[in-house]
């Protein structure tokens, strides 16, 4: 039997050398688990803050939308006059399905009217059996606050309802005088029922650290830092929050990275958490996202590292091993040549089919990542596309009324290019034009989830916004066969205003008219444009059966129509009135003495040598 030679290869050496860089690599990896599972919790913090986000805003959105309701209810002539005889009841009776309708029409929970002591008069709820009325509220700061002549706002427990909600006051003011208060309360519920379909929780505290909503209603009134004395016997004297109900949360924050935090909760475990303020409410809103799933996938990407750096070293441990054997067979080719070299072959064939295996899997695991890359990008996408679906139906509000007027412009068009009247039809294509640019100033404030900010005050002309306005109509008018008569001066009538504002006001009033002869066969309508003192006049005039004398003083009250129920909440010409008054001039109605009425609006004339308004 032929000896072999010691080689000068010590495999067991390589062996144990590749041995310690794994257990070296392995121990790494688990002082790199801290830092992992970092980064993981730090994205999900990121995800989580896009949630807070919209939660921010849809509450932002609830305090813009009810906080000027207080003040225009409150100014009502029949509030006023309770207010001075709080004994008449056919008055109490009226206003009370007065404050109802209003409460449904706003989506308010409470509407209720108080006298300066707090002492409720009338009340939206006061079919219920836990009515408002005959209760005082005196000791809440939204009514002092109102009683002083600001705008109240509070949050708390009601302590009539039972019911948490936000609530909003404003003065009852007779000749410049408080004689009462109006408050106005939403409830909170629908926002935790949207908020519990998510993976996260959220939680809303006021100044002092209490959790008064959350989608956890185990958490409702929890502190999150333990009360001071006077803090306790300010929320007893206000009646804000149920005393025996509030209990520590047992919160402790950590910081992780810039805003975010690990927040753990006694009996509910750890979260990543971030907060957003409301100043104005007060408020503070916070989001936890549980830590669980990113300590998981930490641990998977270490135990994927600690698997690819086995897997190196046994594919490192049998290349030494067959590096082992490959320099045995050098050595017994000096007396074995023939065989070793078909041995040779075919070790070496086998080794070139590992390898090529190495390779192929290699190639799978990197298509594998690219794969998995591809469709982390499709689900952000798909994400993106589902919050585009759910704004669909605001967008198709914002760009119908252009739509249909292009459309309108675009018919007039085709029909003049067939009867060869270019210029009228170019007329047409150039307000298509202003009109698309008018959809793409709406796009541009579709992120704005408050209401468009105001146009700016400049001058525009009278005549060509009126003809705006008719044509806006045009399809309106003709299915109601109704036959326009103008009045209108020879040159060009320059006011003050906002071209688009004032296109809708005459919008208004020319639809208002054609809705009071709705029964006529040929209704009739006359416009005219007349100098009045230094300014400009704009009337309007219907011959439908006109106002009643009781009607005329609430013509331009908030919520005041005389159109049957479901065609409108009558805020037309409340709106038009302050567009009008915005731009410095005045509106008023009344009965024309040959029959119908009419609504003239009063212009401020425009300086000269100012520049006019942009479209």
């Amino acid at each position: 039997m032929t000896t072999l030679r010691t080689t000068p290869f010590d495999a067991r050496r390589a062996i144990r050398v590749v041995l310690a860089l794994v257990l070296a690599a392995m121990l790494v990896g688990a002082l790199a688990l801290p830092r992992i599972e970092r980064f993981f919790l730090a994205e999900t913090g990121r995800t989580g803050e896009t949630t807070l986000t919209l939660a921010v805003e849809g509450l932002r959105g609830a305090l813009r939308r009810y906080q000027p309701l207080p003040a225009l209810i409150a100014e009502r002539p029949a509030l006023r006059a309770l207010l001075a005889r709080p004994a008449d009841a056919a008055l109490a009776a009226q206003i009370n399905e007065d404050l109802r309708l209003i409460a449904e029409r706003v989506g308010a929970s409470d509407i209720y009217l108080m006298d300066l002591e707090g002492l409720t008069l009338a009340a939206s709820n006061y079919r219920l059996e836990r009515t408002f009325i005959g209760r005082s509220f005196g000791y809440r700061p939204y009514f002092t606050q109102a009683r002083d002549g600001g705008l109240g706002q509070y949050f708390a427990l009601g302590t009539t309802s039972l019911e948490r909600g936000y609530f909003f006051a404003a003065p009852v003011e007779d000749e410049g005088r408080i004689v009462g208060v109006l408050a106005l309360k939403f409830t909170v519920d629908q926002f935790e029922e949207a908020w519990s379909g998510g993976a996260q929780d959220i939680i809303v505290s006021d100044t002092r650290g209490i959790v008064f909503m959350s989608n956890r209603p185990e958490w409702h009134f929890r502190a999150l830092h333990p009360l001071d004395p006077e803090e306790l016997a300010d929320i007893e004297s206000t009646r804000q929050y149920p005393l025996d109900r509030i209990l520590p949360l047992g919160a402790e924050r950590h910081a992780l990275e810039g805003a975010l935090s690990v927040t753990s909760i006694d009996g509910a475990g750890d979260f990543v958490s971030s907060q957003q303020a409301i100043p104005e409410a007060g408020w503070t809103v916070t989001i936890l996202s549980p830590t669980g799933p990113a300590r998981a996938q930490a641990m998977t990407v270490l135990a994927l590292f600690v698997l690819v750096v086995l897997f190196a070293g046994v594919i490192a441990v049998l290349f030494i091993q067959r590096r082992a054997r490959l320099e045995e067979r050098i050595e017994a080719q000096r007396r074995h040549r023939a065989s070793l070299e078909r041995r040779v072959a075919e070790r070496t064939a086998d080794l070139n089919q590992v390898n090529a295996q190495l390779m192929q899997e290699i190639e799978d695991r990197k298509a594998t990542e690219q794969r998995l890359r591809q469709t982390q990008t499709e689900l952000v996408q798909a994400g993106k596309l589902a919050a585009l679906g759910q704004m669909s139906a605001a967008l198709s509000h914002e760009f119908n009324q252009p739509l249909a007027a292009v459309k309108a412009y675009a018919e007039n068009a085709a029909k003049f290019l067939d009867r060869g009247r270019q210029d009228e039809a170019r007329e047409n294509i150039v307000l298509i034009s202003q009109l698309a640019d008018r959809m793409a100033a709406i796009s541009r404030h579709l992120r704005n989830f408050a209401r468009r900010p105001q146009d700016q005050v400049a001058p525009v002309p009278l005549l060509a916004v009126l003809d705006d306005a008719l044509l806006l109509m045009a399809p309106k008018l003709k299915a109601a066969r109704a036959r326009i008569e103008e009045q209108r001066p020879e040159g060009p009538v320059t006011v003050m205003g906002g071209q688009v504002r004032l296109q809708q006001v005459l919008v208004n009033l020319i639809s208002n008219a054609l809705d009071a002869m709705e029964r006529d066969a040929a209704p009739k309508i006359e416009i005219a444009v007349t100098p009045r003192g230094e300014g400009w006049r704009v009337s309007v005039r219907d011959h439908g059966p006109g106002l009643p004398d009781e009607v005329l003083p609430h013509v331009f009250d908030p919520f005041f129509t005389t159109k049957s129920p479901g065609k409108g909440l009558g805020l037309g010409l409340s709106i038009s009135y302050n567009i009008v008054r915005d731009f410095g001039g005045t509106m008023h109605a009344a009965n024309h003495p040959e029959g119908g009425a009419v609504f003239c609006v009063d212009l401020v004339p425009a300086p000269e040598h100012q520049p006019m308004a942009a479209q």
